[in-house]
């Protein structure tokens, strides 16, 4: 599997409205291959991004297309998105071949996001204000939990139909000790467990965040810049569990967990995800 990370916006820096140039930024999830190319806002097109990606083939030298692009700008995306299928409808026209590229819309770009802040490129992406959760979303009950960091590989070794759990965010990869207490959230989703767990696969959950407001609430910060209510609250004991989840969570390195199951009895698991704010 190959993998890219790429990334096709304006010039931040641009000194002249009559000159507004488009960088495209491309790499692969290590670094070792990197790519650069520049055009005028006239130039800014699929057709253009597409040849630009073919000659950054043709550099990598690999003697194939990759099989993923990771995008993390949603302004990014679609120009992408055409960009690919005009790669692929032009290389299946030339080789008779079936190729496919997957566009993943992630906000996990590290190698990428690393590149651009040291060319001087801002990475933060504007959120809109969150929104509640479709009312056949609400779970039956929720709590925050903790779960040692020695637990969570036997942990996710159990039958978990949904889960998402990232390499680089195994707590003995961000070099957290066994004893360390990871935070979580744990939604009881009764008879919706299974609809929960798979909405929130297609959504693409990256961190949960306790909002102090009034009311209180938890935000899901999900997709590129999505953001949902999870719950909200104004009992001062679970506001002062919310607190003690963020601190814990700067404890932990930022990491914590998002776990849906049917009910408390501990017995079965519906969806799994490890989450770090980007």
């Amino acid at each position: 599997m190959l993998i890219w990370q790429v990334d096709f916006y304006r010039r931040p820096d641009n000194k002249s409205d009559s000159l507004i140039l488009w960088d495209l930024f491309i790499c692969d999830v290590t670094g070792s291959f990197r790519y650069e190319a520049s055009c005028r806002q006239s130039q800014a097109n699929s057709t253009w991004l597409a040849s630009e990606l073919e000659k950054a083939i043709k550099q990598a030298n690999i003697g194939q297309l990759p099989t993923t692009i990771q995008v993390f700008r949603p302004q990014s995306l679609s120009l992408i998105e055409t960009a690919i299928k005009n790669l692929i409808n032009n290389s299946n026209n030339s080789n008779n071949s079936n190729i496919k590229i997957e566009v993943e819309a992630t906000r996990r770009t590290p190698e990428l996001k690393k590149w651009l802040q040291k060319k001087g490129y801002s990475i933060a992406i504007d959120s809109p204000p969150p929104i509640p959760l479709p009312e056949n979303l609400w779970g039956e009950e929720w709590r925050f939990g903790t779960l040692p960091a020695g637990d969570i590989t036997e942990f996710i070794s159990r039958p978990i139909p949904i889960r998402d759990v990232p390499d680089v965010l195994l707590p003995m990869n961000l070099g957290l000790s066994s004893a360390q207490a990871i935070p979580g959230i744990v939604i009881y989703g009764g008879r919706r467990s299974m609809q929960i767990s798979r909405w929130l696969q297609e959504v693409k959950p990256i961190a949960l965040n306790y909002i102090a407001g009034a009311p209180d609430g938890v935000v899901l910060e999900a997709g590129l810049a999505e953001r949902w209510i999870v719950a909200t609250f104004e009992d001062e004991e679970v506001k002062k569990a919310a607190k003690n989840y963020e601190q814990r969570k700067q404890e932990a390195r930022g990491l914590h967990f998002l776990l849906v199951q049917p009910d408390d009895s501990e017995m079965t698991y519906t969806g799994f995800w490890l989450l770090q704010k980007e």
